[in-house]
């Protein structure tokens, strides 16, 4: 006949499986190759803003550069037209003028090479950010398919828990209030097991075996509320 114990020992069986599938839910292999997965990916995309980060750098001073030759150039065409243009006859003048388109060449020069070498440094950071961008392309869509793989598990084990769950409380329904009480509280404080089988004389809680008298006497009254002298947990002979 079963008693009012065996039935607490079955919720004690659906609040184990509760357990598991709630450590289970919390240490899902998928969590944790999604996880990396979303790691591998920040981790590119904090490459790509760190290479945009010194493109852009090298495109403003390009910028500033390309904006002074233009300035220059365009200085040293007004100084040339104003050498041939005939309002100027005296020899000091125009050669002052020549010297002047002279040295504005040679300053256009000197930052055309600055130009050059911003291009040579420019040109390696764009090969790597393409690479970078597809790099990425390629772990977000690693990080999609662990997103779905893991909304899988969870999903299979939500049913798992809510059966569980359901299966747990109907059950429960037939341990008296105050009883159902004790066993939780002890359950809060023992590693998740409030009432287990004695076996023989020993405990199944602790595994711990009980005196003789004190296991006889249990068996001889199984609708009487013990407790393991052990571990304190409910005993169900």
């Amino acid at each position: 006949m079963t008693t009012t114990f065996d039935t607490l020992l079955e919720v004690q069986a659906h609040d184990t499986r509760l357990d598991q599938i709630h450590h289970l839910l919390e240490n899902l292999p998928a969590r944790e190759e999604r996880d990396a997965a979303r790691a591998a990916l920040e981790a590119v995309e904090e490459q790509i803003v760190g290479e945009t980060e010194a493109r852009d750098g090298l495109a403003r001073q390009q910028k500033r550069l390309d904006d002074e030759i233009e300035t220059i150039a365009a200085k040293r065409k007004a100084v040339d037209v104003t050498l041939y243009g005939g309002t100027i006859t005296n020899a000091r003048e125009l050669q002052d003028l020549q010297e002047e388109i002279e040295a504005l060449g040679r300053r256009i020069t000197q930052l055309e090479d600055q130009d050059l070498v911003i291009m040579e440094q420019l040109e390696p950071i764009e090969t790597q950010l393409a690479e970078l961008v597809v790099t990425r392309g390629q772990r977000s869509t690693v990080l999609d398919d662990a997103e779905l793989r893991l909304i899988a598990a969870q999903a299979e084990l939500a049913v798992d828990l809510e059966n569980e769950t359901t299966a747990r409380a109907s059950t429960a329904e037939a341990i008296p209030a105050d009883l159902l009480a004790e066993y939780q509280s002890l359950r809060g404080g023992r590693g998740g097991i409030g009432v287990a089988k004695l076996v023989g004389t020993q405990c199944g809680g602790c595994h711990l075996t009980l005196s003789a008298v004190e296991a006889s006497r249990i068996h001889k009254h199984p609708e009487e509320v013990t407790h393991c002298e052990e571990c304190g947990r409910l005993l169900v002979p």
